[in-house]
């Protein structure tokens, strides 16, 4: 009680409002597989619990409802976030991994994002995925199987951030195009490509730098 007042305070003290929030790191942990260190890191106590890897997305599933929740009692109709990814760590696609497998990581995503989505639209507030590796949606063509997954509904839209886009090799004006009514928050940080011959698009987990 009063900590949404407070902080509309502090904000019209200084003449400032809200638009939108973010909540990636819950997010991240609703539909990752396997849930492991990195998440114990992110998450907070509260979310990592025993760390039982279902009981923590199912913990984050409820802190993303929350969210929106907030979301509503602070005025703002956007929330930006992660959504994780229970098919990621298969990217590389090899050892060959049968379709079947993807087809039932987006069932996944839609079956654990579906409810979060109720309470998004029950409380006015669209949810922004940002297109991010490590996501369901990383590039052009997850994005698209990642709105089919879950039938086109409005609660779940994108946020565009182009440097992610970039260094992936995606045109970003073609993807502002394409889904340019699914686009309800931008995130715009530059990306300067300057290929070395020895750094990869990928990167690596070595201490190269």
């Amino acid at each position: 009680p009063g900590y949404v007042e407070s902080k509309l305070a502090v904000l019209d003290k200084y003449n400032l409002k809200v638009w939108a929030i973010s909540n990636h790191l819950k997010g991240q942990a609703v539909c990752d597989d396997p849930i492991d260190f990195r998440h114990e890191a992110i998450v907070g106590a509260k979310v990592w619990g025993d760390g039982d890897p279902e009981g923590v997305r199912q913990r984050a599933a409820e802190e993303m409802k929350h969210t929106a929740r907030l979301a509503k009692a602070l005025g703002v109709d956007t929330v930006v976030g992660f959504t994780g990814s229970s098919i990621w760590q298969y990217v590389a696609m090899f050892p060959p991994v049968p379709e079947k497998v993807i087809d039932a990581g987006y069932q996944d995503f839609a079956d654990r994002w579906n409810p979060i989505l109720d309470v998004f639209d029950e409380c006015g507030v669209r949810f922004a995925h940002e297109v991010h590796p490590s996501e369901i949606a990383y590039d052009y063509w997850t994005t698209v199987r990642t709105l089919e997954a879950i039938g086109h509904r409005p609660a779940f839209g994108l946020n565009w951030d182009p440097s992610h886009m970039m260094w992936q090799g995606i045109d970003p004006v073609s993807f502002i195009w394409d889904f340019k009514d699914r686009i309800y928050h931008v995130d715009c940080k530059d990306t300067k490509l300057r290929p070395t011959g020895r750094n990869t698009v990928l990167g690596s987990h070595l201490a190269w730098g």
